[in-house]
């Protein structure tokens, strides 16, 4: 599994227009990185709705919150509730090592970008 900050460094690369300064993204633009554990030594996780955490970090790279994933142990339906509360703390970009469909659809409603790595 990647470690988050080599994930975040890469988005940060690949993805200058989403994240850079002058590219029309508001000062509270986020990106969520679904991972293992709370701190961005963790890994990238594997299942994005099922993540144990999400790291949201701000368009300079700065962790600014780490989520305990309220629908990591659903039964049915974390793809698409995981994508709405995502989508309340007006994230704009998500990665995590592979999405279900539901998520994806449910993500692309609310305008906002799936990276898997």
């Amino acid at each position: 599994m990647k470690k988050i900050v080599i994930i975040f460094l890469m988005i940060l690369v690949s993805y200058p227009v989403m994240v850079s300064a002058g590219a029309g993204c508001s000062e509270d633009t986020k990106i969520a990185v679904a991972a293992t554990g709370q701190t961005v030594e963790a890994s990238v996780s594997n299942m994005a709705a099922k993540s144990p955490y999400y790291l949201i970090f701000n368009k300079k790279g700065e962790l600014i919150e780490a989520i305990d994933n309220p629908y990591k142990n659903a039964l049915r339906g974390a793809g698409f509730s995981a994508a709405n509360f995502l989508a309340q703390k007006n994230v704009a970009i998500i990665v995590a090592g592979s999405f279900g469909l539901k998520m994806i659809n449910t993500l692309k409603s609310r305008g906002i970008t799936d990276l898997e790595f």
